[in-house]
C-alpha cells in the first residue's frame, strides 16, 4: 500500500474539519443550542469548500470523495438548496393572484449611516412605480411618510407608539384589513404585527416580523475581544429562538391561512427560520433565481428577508430586487390564492 504524503494528510484534515462543520449545521435547525448556531452563517462557504474537497479526491482518484460526499448529500436533505434554479418569471396577469413585498427600509435613512433625506422619497418612488398589493415595511419610520405618499393603499397598520423606541414595522395594504394586532417580544426592541386581510370571500393572516439583530458593526468587530462578539451573538440566537417560538405559537392558533414577511436576521439554515417556516413555502425556493442575496455582510451575500405563504397558495412569481436605498434589499412575490 502506498503511503501518503504529508500533503495528503493535511488535506484529508482539513476535508474532515470542513465536513464536520458541515454536519455541525445541518443539526443546528432541529436544536436549540444558541452556542453552536453561527456554524449556520456559513452553510454556503462550508458546501462550495466540501465541493472543492470532493473533486480534489475525484481527480486524484483517491475513495476519500466519500467523505464530502456524503455530507453534501446530507446537507442537501436535511438542510435543501440555496440556489435557485428556476426559470425566468413571466408576466403575471390573474385576477386570483396578489403581490407582496417585504423590505426592511432602515427608518429611510439610506445604506449608510448618516442621514439622506432623499432616500425616503426614492422609496416611495420606487413602491410607486412597482405597485404591489401588500407592503411589510421593517425599521418603518412613519415620520418620513405622509398621507397622501401611499394613496393607493387605502388600509395599513402601524405599530407607532408615542414615547416608545421601538422597531416599528407597518403593513400597506389595497385589500381591506378586518382585524390586526402586535406580537411583542420580551426584553427587546423588536417585534412582529398581523393584520387579517379581506380578500375576495377569504380572509388571510398576514404576519409582518422583525427578529432579533446580531448587533454586529463590521467596522468594530477587529476592536472586539472574540469571547465577547461570540458571547453578543450567542445572545442574539437565544433571542431569535425565543421570538420565532412566539411567532409560531400564534401562527398554531391562526383561525387562517398564514403568510409571514419579514427581516428574520438569519439564513435559511437556522432554527429561528426553520421553526417559524414549518411546512410553508419560501417563495424565493419555489420561484426565485441565483442566490437571493437581501444583504451584504462583511462583503459576504446573505439572505436574510423572506416571504413564506401557507402550501395551500401557489407562488407565481417571486423576485429579488439589487437597489441601494437601505442596507436590505427588497424583495416580491406574486401569489395565487385559491378561492371557492
Amino acid at each position: 500500500m502506498k503511503k501518503q504524503s504529508f500533503f495528503s494528510k493535511i488535506m484529508l484534515l482539513l476535508n474532515m474539519i470542513f465536513s464536520f462543520c458541515l454536519l455541525v449545521a445541518c443539526i443546528i435547525p432541529y436544536t436549540s443550542s444558541a452556542s453552536l448556531a453561527f456554524v449556520s452563517l456559513a452553510v454556503p462557504l462550508l458546501v462550495f469548500v466540501n465541493i472543492l474537497f470532493f473533486i480534489y479526491w475525484v481527480l486524484r482518484k483517491k475513495f476519500y470523495f466519500l467523505l464530502s460526499l456524503s455530507i453534501l448529500v446530507y446537507g442537501y436533505l436535511t438542510l435543501g438548496t440555496f440556489i435557485g434554479f428556476n426559470s425566468i418569471n413571466k408576466t403575471i396577469n390573474n385576477e386570483d393572484s396578489i403581490t407582496i413585498m417585504s423590505f426592511n427600509s432602515l427608518g429611510f435613512r439610506g445604506k449608510g449611516d448618516e442621514w439622506e433625506s432623499t432616500s425616503g422619497d426614492t422609496i416611495v418612488k420606487f413602491i410607486q412605480n412597482e405597485r404591489p398589493d401588500i407592503v411589510c415595511f421593517q425599521e418603518f419610520d412613519n415620520r418620513k411618510i405622509r398621507s397622501h405618499y401611499f394613496e393607493e393603499y387605502p388600509y395599513k397598520y402601524v405599530d407607532f407608539e408615542y414615547d416608545n423606541n421601538k422597531v416599528i414595522q407597518a403593513v400597506y395594504s389595497k385589500y381591506k384589513i378586518v382585524h390586526k394586532g402586535i406580537l411583542e417580544f420580551p426584553e427587546t426592541l423588536n417585534s412582529a404585527v398581523f393584520v387579517d386581510i379581506k380578500y375576495k370571500k377569504d380572509t388571510v393572516r398576514m404576519y409582518n416580523l422583525h427578529l432579533e439583530s446580531l448587533k454586529i458593526r463590521p467596522r468594530s468587530i477587529q476592536r472586539e475581544r472574540s469571547d465577547k462578539l461570540f458571547g453578543r451573538l450567542r445572545h442574539s440566537f437565544a433571542k431569535q429562538q425565543e421570538q420565532s417560538t412566539i411567532v409560531r405559537e400564534h401562527m398554531n392558533n391562526s383561525p387562517y391561512k398564514n403568510i409571514v414577511c419579514g427581516d428574520f436576521n438569519n439564513t435559511q439554515f437556522s432554527n429561528s427560520y426553520f421553526t417559524i417556516k414549518g411546512d410553508l413555502k419560501d417563495s424565493f425556493l419555489e420561484k426565485g433565481r441565483g442566490y437571493g442575496k437581501t444583504i451584504n455582510f462583511w462583503k459576504f451575500p446573505f439572505r436574510i428577508d423572506y416571504i413564506l405563504v401557507d402550501p395551500a397558495f401557489e407562488v407565481l412569481s417571486h423576485k429579488n430586487y439589487g437597489i441601494n436605498l437601505s442596507d436590505h434589499e427588497p424583495i416580491m412575490a406574486a401569489i395565487k390564492i385559491p378561492t371557492e
